[in-house]
């Protein structure tokens, strides 16, 4: 849905490339007609030739002739083989790019993969840049921070710190430190504001893999789960939280409490149902090193009797906006629970009271601080509902009366059997779909509400103080684009109740939970838990945090009976089952009962703010496209430099398309009115960044709008959409690199990001936690956002250049030897004959000047590697200023046209009047092309090594071996073309070397002094000031050269520049 499908894609270059061999194809047929016609008017001159075999053959018809012929002599003019030698160095590039070592990422084990050979040059001129941004810009390696609850907000406090002990110790066992600058200030964000709490982990902070898990043996380190590091597992629970979860152990203790006491029945319910929806709602298989997947066992023995959980819950739930559905005694329940399904098979016995000396503390709940409110806060649900209620609560008094003691021990031995368990439960590995996912699993498992077991029908969960229970799994909606949220439907193990959990992004899961029935009071408490929360969830953007919202919702059972009915037609459509099963889930996931949100850390991978910076500094735009929530989006971009303290923010948020259409006029209009008040001011230190929502850019996008967001776009510095689907994504991408004409690149590292990926000209896929999907899908595949930096600046930047100036020169090559051919043609009565031994004639391209434009394309560098990264805009300078356009090509056309008069006629006028035969006459002339064409490729080649060097020696002295020893000893190969001896003749004669001197270097003097006018007078400004800098570098080494000669006697050590904190004496520096 989302996906637009595979695009072939073509670079620039190429697309330049055909249009100049149709000028290649013109001037071909345009020298063909001039023979052909040329031959017609000079035959038409004799009457009666001798010379002629057939002499009733026409002038006409001997041009028509002539013009096909000249079509053969003359078609080395078509650049075929340049194709081919086009790819040779373009698998040449990709080899240096893929044996790249700065492309090598140790921890996966991975380097770079170069998987579209045809479009390297183009990484040389892209204009725009549009990244995704978890998993791109960040390293989507979840870690659980913190969470809202009933509109109370657990801050985890040692969590956060225990993340920076965690970090602290990776970094010291690296051997490193790495911290990325921020360019926060207090016009934009805070630098505090980007961690999780005022002790919590950083955004900046660079995460490094442990290295006992690099280092793990045996069947360890071959079953890991999916996003199962230590950081993400070990999670330390907030006391509070632990506190009132504690609660739900010996709430049957404590049910006679006050009206004062700390903790509501409502409260605590909706803790449990969060932690078991964090369990539960959710695609991840449970393995462990010697279980490949657990299963859902016969479920052992509760700590807890059904009776007495079941009370329990009736309880908790009577507090519930949610009516119950449980009718009939604790016996005809438990009857009626466990005779569903596959759960039939499971029973529940009731433990041995076991006294246990030592208990768990943590567990524990005292009097005082852990009492159920006896008092209803919720009034008004009905005389059936209220005496079954107070029946419920009756019976639990009494049953609590006589099961105290027993029921105490159990709890009392809780510590012990979680202590024997703790080493099975440390064995346990989730392998989830995506890190989310995984960590709000562990989470919930540090609130010992473990998942351990999954299969099609069931799930096996452990909740605090009640033992194993099997939940009965009825449905998963997954997550999609369009809804933005997953789903399970559930019957509760205990209560039986058709329950829906469900978690996703907060701006649909709050419109789904806006209203809640009830009594007036139940409405005013509910709306206090999603004012709370929302306040929470800004909190947590703005501190950079992914936020989760966490609902659930009460089915009755003839509710959940229609809807399975047309749940079931949707999923046996053959017809539109997509739209029918996203019709089917929006129907159920509404009327939510919000229970919380999570804040989830996601670190910011190392360099990002380096490479982004220096991206800009290169002429870059680049665009943030991500689906999180606005907040975070520009926390993340202020993080990655992206968003400055000088710039202004243009925020789109808009709740109809006419009001997107009046708030993109107005923001164009201030635009507009800042830039005319910045030119007449001559002050442009400030730049605009915009940002806009999904629901707006969805409009924008529309014809009527597309071309006014356009405009604002393309005039602000950088754009951030927040909230955008992956077909935005893609849309937005596609309008940029039609309708400006840019060379655009995308990058992301999830399937999400796919349809982005092939939309735009460069596509790059990042490999990291969320499979191989974008990938797949990618031209180039690197492992960290930091590779983009040399990709582009560097080798994206020698690509275009090698392959232009390869290019050109292949074309000037074929021009000027055609040249030499149709020269001669003025002079044999335009017939098609040539001057040159046919099979050197053939050989002459094919071999003796095949090589060195190979070399050339793939080694020569126009500037050293690391004068590219340290000066970015010279990536920026050599985009603007192009070397294959048109102009450059008729340059080197004028040029080929120029040296081949000077090739022929120089050697024809030194020839003239002597009794030199034709293969005598283009003899030198052959030889002088040859020079000429290599030493021409010496100008304009950046780098020469002992590799070009040898190739050209090699191609002349290959030249002048075939040639003689062809002369020698082919006596009778192509007679008469070929006389016996007249090369052998040619090198013994001091003329013929004259000649070809004179006539290489009158051919290469204009370029030679093109080149050094144009060296002198256009290079550029920041390589210039580059040169400036290391020039006053090595003045400043001499001077303190100087110095130290000077001060030698002295004892204290010398100053040079690798002490910088050793200065002399300003009055003894030698100026």
């Amino acid at each position: 849905m989302n996906n637009s499908g595979p695009r072939y894609k073509r670079s620039q270059l190429e697309k330049r490339l055909n249009t100049d061999v149709l000028w290649c194809v013109a001037l071909l047929i345009v020298m063909c007609l001039t023979a052909s016609v040329g031959h017609g008017l000079w035959l038409n001159n004799f009457k009666d030739a001798g010379f002629q075999v057939d002499g009733e053959t026409s002038p006409a018809l001997a041009g028509f002739y002539v013009f096909w012929t000249m079509i053969i002599v003359l078609q080395v003019l078509i650049p075929i083989s340049l194709y081919v030698s086009i790819e040779i160095v373009k698998l040449g590039q990709i080899y240096f790019i893929h044996n790249d070592l700065d492309f090598y990422n140790e921890q996966q084990d991975s380097r770079i993969q170069c998987r579209a050979l045809n479009i390297t040059e183009d990484l040389g001129q892209i204009q725009f840049l549009f990244s995704d941004k978890t998993g791109t810009l960040t390293e989507n390696k979840m870690v659980f921070c913190r969470c809202s609850i009933y509109g109370v907000e657990y801050p985890h406090v040692e969590n956060a710190r225990r993340l920076q002990v965690y970090e602290a110790e990776q970094n010291e066992a690296a051997g490193r430190t790495v911290t990325l600058k921020s360019a926060c200030s207090g016009k934009s964000l805070s630098c505090r504001s980007l961690s999780c709490n005022h002790s919590s982990v950083s955004l900046h902070t660079l995460t490094a893999e442990s290295l006992e898990e690099d280092q793990l043996s045996g069947h360890a380190a071959v079953r890991t789960g999916a996003f199962c590091s230590r950081m993400a597992k070990d999670v330390v629970p907030d006391p509070e939280l632990v506190r009132k979860l504690s609660c739900l152990s010996s709430s049957a203790l404590h049910l006679k409490g006050s009206s004062s006491a700390s903790l509501s029945g409502l409260e605590l319910t909706y803790i449990t149902d969060f932690f078991l929806a964090l369990a539960i709602c959710n695609s991840v298989v449970v393995s462990s090193p010697s279980q490949p997947r657990h299963m859902v066992p016969e479920a052992r023995a509760p700590l807890k009797s059904l009776e007495e959980m079941k009370l329990m819950f009736q309880r908790l739930s009577f507090y519930s906006f949610s009516p119950l559905q449980i009718k009939g005694s604790p016996r005809s329940f438990t009857s009626k629970l466990f005779t569903r399904g596959k759960t039939s098979s499971f029973t529940f016995n009731t433990p041995p009271n076991n006294s246990t000396d030592g208990s768990d503390p943590a567990l524990e709940c005292s009097q005082d601080t852990c009492k159920l409110k006896t008092k209803v806060d919720l009034p008004d649900r009905g005389d059936r509902e209220d005496s079954a209620a107070m029946s419920s609560g009756e019976d639990l008094e009494s049953l609590m009366e006589i099961k105290a003691d027993g029921v105490k021990q159990n709890l009392e031995g809780m510590g012990g059997d979680e202590e024997s368990e703790e080493d099975i439960d440390d064995e346990l590995l989730y392998e989830a779909e995506s890190p989310d996912e995984a960590a709000l699993v562990h989470a919930a498992r540090a609130y010992h509400c473990t998942l351990r077991g999954r299969s099609a029908e069931s799930l096996l969960v452990d909740l605090p103080g009640i033992g194993s229970l099997v939940v009965q799994l009825l449905h998963i909606l997954p997550f999609d684009s369009n809804r933005k949220r997953m789903s399970v439907v559930v019957r509760h193990p205990v209560t039986g109740q058709v329950v829906v959990y469900t978690k996703g992004a907060d701006s649909v899961i709050m419109d789904l939970a806006e209203t809640q029935k009830g009594s007036e009071q139940a409405q005013e408490i509910y709306s206090h838990i999603r004012e709370q929360t929302q306040k929470h969830l800004d909190t947590y953007a703005r501190e950079g945090l992914r936020t989760l919202c966490i609902a659930k919702k009460v089915l009755e059972e003839e509710e959940y009976e229609v809807w399975l009915k047309r749940q079931l037609l949707a999923e046996s459509s053959i017809e539109n089952q997509e739209e029918l099963l996203l019709d089917s889930a929006q129907r159920l996931e509404t009327d939510l009962t919000l229970l919380g949100c999570t804040g989830i850390v996601d670190r910011l991978q190392e360099d990002v703010p380096e490479t982004i910076e220096a991206l800009q500094e290169a002429g870059v735009k680049v665009w943030i496209l991500t689906g999180d929530k606005q907040e975070t989006a520009i926390n993340i971009a202020n993080a990655c430099k992206l968003l400055r303290s000088s710039d202004r923010l243009l925020s789109a948020n808009c709740g109809s398309r006419d009001a997107c259409g009046a708030l993109l006029e107005e923001l164009l209009s201030e635009v507009q009115h800042e830039e005319e008040r910045e030119e007449s001011s001559l002050d442009s230190t400030s730049s605009f960044i915009l940002v806009i929502d999904g629901r707006t850019l969805e409009w924008a996008l529309q014809e009527e709008l597309k071309g006014s967001f356009l405009e604002l776009s393309c005039k602000c510095k950088a754009v951030i959409c927040c909230r955008s689907t992956p077909l935005q994504k893609s849309k937005v991408v596609q309008l940029i690199r039609d309708k400006i004409g840019v060379m655009t690149l995308a990058v992301g590292d999830g399937a999400n990001d796919v349809s982005m990926i092939q939309v735009a000209d460069v596509g790059i896929g990042i490999s990291g936690q969320e499979g191989m999907q974008a990938v797949m899908s990618s031209d180039f595949a690197i492992s960290r956002f930091k590779h983009l930096k040399k990709l582009l600046l560097v080798h994206g930047h020698w690509c275009y250049h090698r392959l232009a100036n390869m290019i050109l020169y292949f074309i000037y090559k074929n021009v000027m030897y055609v040249n030499l051919l149709f020269w001669y043609q003025f002079f044999c009565g335009y017939s098609g004959s040539v001057m040159i031994n046919a099979w050197v004639l053939i050989l002459f391209n094919l071999v003796f000047t095949s090589v060195p434009p190979l070399i050339y394309g793939i080694l020569d560098q126009d500037t050293p590697a690391d004068t590219l990264m340290k000066l970015p805009e010279l990536y920026g300078a050599s985009r603007t200023t192009k070397v294959y356009i048109p102009f450059m090509f008729w340059i080197n056309m004028l040029d080929a046209f120029y040296q081949s008069l000077v090739c022929f006629f120089l050697p024809y006028f030194a020839l003239a009047g002597s009794d030199a035969g034709t293969l005598s006459f283009g003899s030198p002339i052959n030889t002088s092309a040859l020079f000429i064409i290599l030493l021409h490729q010496v100008i304009e080649s950046n780098t020469l090594t002992w590799i070009h060097m040898l190739v050209l020696v090699l191609s002349a002295a290959l030249y002048f071996g075939f040639v003689q020893l062809y002369s020698a000893f082919c006596v009778a190969c192509s007679h008469p073309t070929n006389l016996f001896g007249v090369e052998t003749l040619q090198i013994t004669q001091p003329l013929f070397y004259i000649i070809c001197t004179l006539t290489t270097v009158a051919a290469l003097l204009p370029r030679i002094l093109f080149r050094a006018l144009f060296n002198s007078l256009h290079s550029s400004a920041p390589l210039r000031s580059a040169q400036r800098d290391e020039v006053a570098a090595e003045r400043y080494r001499q001077r303190m050269k100087l110095w130290n000669l000077k001060h030698s006697g002295a004892s204290s050590p010398q100053v040079h520049a690798d002490n910088p904190g050793l200065e002399p004496i300003e009055d003894e520096v030698v100026s």
